[in-house]
C-alpha cells in the first residue's frame, strides 16, 4: 500500500497534477462532511448536543428570516404579509423559513472543510469567518431568489429550490475553496509550479 501511495505521489509531481489531487481531496472531504452531518442530524439527532444544535438552527432561521424580510421589502419591493416565519405573497404563494433554511449546515460544511484542508492557520483565522459571512449572504440570496420565483414563475418553485438554489451553496463553497487553494494554501506549502 505504501508503494502505491508513493507511486501516486510521484506521478502527481511528475505530471503536475496537484490541482487534480486537491479536487479529489475536496470532493472526499465535502462528501464525508455531508453524509456524516446527515447521519448525525437524522439518525443520531445531534447527539450529544441536541439542544444546542436545535437552538443554533432556530437562531439562524430567525436571523435569515428577518434579514430576508428586509431584503424582500426594501430592496426587491415585493409586497408580503409576514406571519410566524412565513412570507405570504399576493399571488397566494408563500415561503416558510424553518430550520432547514437556516444555512447552518452549509456554514458548518465550509468551516469543517477549511479546518481539515491544509493551509496556514494565520490565514484560516480570518478566511473562515469571512467565508461564513459569504455563505450566509448566499443563503439570503437564495431566500430572496425564491421569493422572486414564487411571485413570477411559481410553477418552477420546486425546480428552483431543489436544483438551482440549493446546489448554489456548493458552488460558492467550491469557489471559496479554489480561492483558498490558489492564493493561501500555496503560500503555506510552497509547492506550486
Amino acid at each position: 500500500m505504501k508503494k502505491l501511495i508513493d507511486d501516486i505521489n510521484k506521478s502527481i509531481k511528475k505530471y503536475k497534477l496537484y490541482v487534480l489531487k486537491d479536487v479529489v481531496i475536496f470532493i472526499i472531504i465535502t462528501l464525508a462532511i455531508h453524509f456524516t452531518y446527515r447521519f448525525w442530524a437524522n439518525t443520531a439527532h445531534y447527539w450529544p448536543v441536541e439542544n444546542a444544535m436545535r437552538q443554533a438552527h432556530e437562531t439562524m432561521a430567525n436571523l435569515v428570516f428577518n434579514q430576508s424580510a428586509w431584503i424582500i421589502d426594501h430592496i426587491l419591493n415585493i409586497p408580503t404579509t409576514i406571519e410566524d416565519k412565513t412570507f405570504y405573497f399576493q399571488n397566494n404563494g408563500f415561503i416558510i423559513i424553518n430550520h432547514g433554511c437556516s444555512g447552518l449546515k452549509p456554514i458548518l460544511q465550509f468551516m469543517l472543510l477549511m479546518l481539515i484542508f491544509p493551509g496556514p492557520w494565520k490565514h484560516k483565522a480570518w478566511f473562515i469567518p469571512m467565508g461564513i459571512v459569504i455563505v450566509h449572504l448566499t443563503n439570503l440570496f437564495r431566500i430572496s431568489g425564491l421569493a422572486v420565483v414564487t411571485i413570477t414563475i411559481p410553477e418552477y418553485w420546486d425546480f428552483a429550490h431543489d436544483n438551482l438554489f440549493r446546489p448554489f451553496f456548493y458552488v460558492v463553497i467550491f469557489l471559496l475553496w479554489v480561492w483558498w487553494v490558489e492564493v493561501f494554501r500555496a503560500k503555506g506549502l510552497g509547492h506550486r509550479a
